[in-house]
């Protein structure tokens, strides 16, 4: 098993005029890679093209795979004594690269500050041009800081940016984790009906390299990011996530979602919202799953995937198998089913005896190129919309959405496999639709059973679809809904550290640099602290 940790030493940089990003599209986008002045749009651009989205090493390597994929079990982890300790080190790295640029992310809260400074000195011609971008930046922003709730909880917000706003340094207050949650569906709500409103122009298209300046899709965006954030909340606030919710799915015309058309054989790359790579991108994620994380995990293939048979199988993973010699050559054998190593195997174990157990699929996530940054997809969508209906309305049309979403997901995974085209691999064909039809009406993945049972399904299924590539809202929803019922081996961990955390620690710089302001949350900072949605 290879482990090796490529050290990579980057400064942290907090003003946001100058830009840098990865490829050149002059014609129809702002060149994200070279320097410009601090236009709105150029600034949007840059906000987009963000390693913390992108399918890029640092992010999986050093954070998905190292921390929420560890504690939802959405990726393979060796089972060492520090598992469950959070890795400071990476972790203040995402902290940074939220809030300020010249690392491994765009600086969203620093770009959206700088952009909010340069808005205000146009023109009011000007104004009435670029505030569609303004609009759309705001969801971009939103959608990202709520993911630094899921993972910390409250958070400088409100007060943050005083460099780029005031050419002071002013240390933020903490604001509550409750209230940004309010204040970020209330905004979502405000930039939908924007969109809906409002045509989109040529600056916008030509700064938006996220959706190419389609206010429909810009629409279903706020809207779907709204539905993802009021679930999320509705264990601890049902009123309010009932009440919201429901408007919003008995009136599809009026909340138009990111659900691809409810249609099983819907085409990804034109709704979902992805952060397709730079036409001269030629990165993948070999390195970032090939030091420790590439093997497959327990629960979601020996419990969740095999027993149902699931169709997405074969482009999520990979049988493996082991070199051997025959005729005095070396050839490879690969093992004759598919299955994980389980979770309870001690490391000395896992070291000898990875190659009989299954891996993730090389031409869908090692070698994969063109794999997009994944923000929302159809399939998460209709799993919301299920678990909606199954709680509050018709639990048959929580059982459409729920097929719809199952469907879409063998879409989208065959998607990203045939996005790798050439370089050796054969694609996999998708699965007809009455092999599919077995999976969802016949297997263990049927909605089937009690209310209770159903919500287990919606929960778990949709752990699976997430995967290790949105392992951050996997451990969010596993940590909001209680499912799957995992097992996390307890034996032999470090003292304090023998199951994974509600929530990861605030950084060790943000306790010294903002100290002041950290005592009004300090009490708060325990890896057993709830975020305040969960039940």
């Amino acid at each position: 098993m290879k482990k090796l940790i490529i050290n990579i030493s980057f400064v942290l940089v907090a003003a946001t005029s100058l830009v840098s990003c990865k490829k050149a599209l002059e014609d129809k986008f702002y060149n994200p890679e070279k320097a410009r002045d601090a236009s709105v749009p150029g600034l949007f651009t840059a906000m987009l093209n963000n390693d913390r989205v992108a399918a890029k090493y640092w992010n999986v390597r050093t954070f998905l795979c190292q921390m929420p994929g560890v504690y939802a079990q959405t990726s393979y982890f060796p089972n060492a004594i520090s598992v469950y300790q959070q890795n400071d080190g990476y972790s203040q790295n995402y902290w940074d690269d939220f809030y300020a640029t010249g690392g491994n992310g765009s600086g969203s809260m620093a770009q959206y500050r700088s952009m909010e400074v340069k808005f205000k000195t146009l023109s009011d011609a000007e104004k009435a041009t670029q505030a569609i971008i303004m609009q759309a930046a705001k969801v971009v922003l939103i959608e990202q800081a709520a993911k630094m709730v899921d993972l910390w909880g409250d958070i400088p917000y409100s007060e943050t940016g005083s460099l780029e706003t005031s050419s002071t340094i002013v240390n933020p207050k903490f604001d509550e984790q409750k209230a940004l949650y309010t204040s970020f569906i209330s905004d979502l709500t405000t930039a939908a009906a924007y969109f809906k409103a409002n045509p989109t122009n040529k600056d916008f298209s030509k700064a938006d390299i996220l959706l190419k300046g389609d206010v429909n899709q810009w629409v279903r965006y706020a809207n779907s990011l709204r539905l993802r954030l009021l679930m999320r909340i509705s264990k601890v606030d049902e009123g309010t996530a009932r009440t919201a919710v429901l408007d919003m799915l008995n009136n599809p015309s009026a909340f138009p979602l990111i659900d691809g058309g409810n249609n099983p054989s819907y085409n990804p790359g034109a709704s979902d919202v992805l952060l397709q790579p730079l036409t001269n991108s030629t990165s993948d994620l070999r390195a970032a799953f090939m030091e420790g994380s590439w093997y497959a995990t327990d629960y979601m293939l020996n419990t969740v995937m095999l027993p149902a048979n699931d169709p997405r199988i074969p482009v999520i993973y990979d049988k493996y198998g082991r070199i051997v010699k025959i005729d005095k050559k070396d050839v490879f054998v690969p093992n004759k089913t598919y299955k994980a190593m389980p979770v309870t195997m001690i490391a000395s174990e896992q070291e000898t005896k990875f190659a009989d157990y299954s891996v993730l699929d090389s031409a869908t996530f090692l070698f994969n190129q063109k794999l997009p940054g994944i923000v929302i997809t159809a399939s998460e969508v209709n799993f919301l919309k299920a678990e909606a209906f199954e709680r509050w309305g018709s639990s048959a049309s929580a059982q459409t959405a729920y097929g719809n979403a199952l469907r879409q997901s063998v879409t989208f995974y065959y998607y990203l496999n045939n996005l790798n085209q050439g370089g050796g691999y054969v694609n996999v064909q998708a699965p007809d639709a009455a092999t599919i039809d077995t999976w969802v009406n016949t297997s263990s993945a049927a909605y089937a059973g009690t209310s209770a049972n159903k919500l287990a399904n919606i929960y778990t299924q949709k752990w699976v679809h997430l995967g290790v590539l949105q392992s951050t809202e996997a451990w969010s929803e596993y940590r909001r809904t209680g499912f799957p019922v995992l097992t996390f081996p307890a034996d032999g961990k470090l003292s304090g550290f023998d199951t994974p955390p509600n929530r990861l620690i605030y950084p060790g710089k943000e306790k010294i640099l903002n100290a002041a302001n950290y005592q009004a949350v300090q009490a708060k900072d325990t890896r057993k602290t709830k975020i305040f949605w969960q039940p």
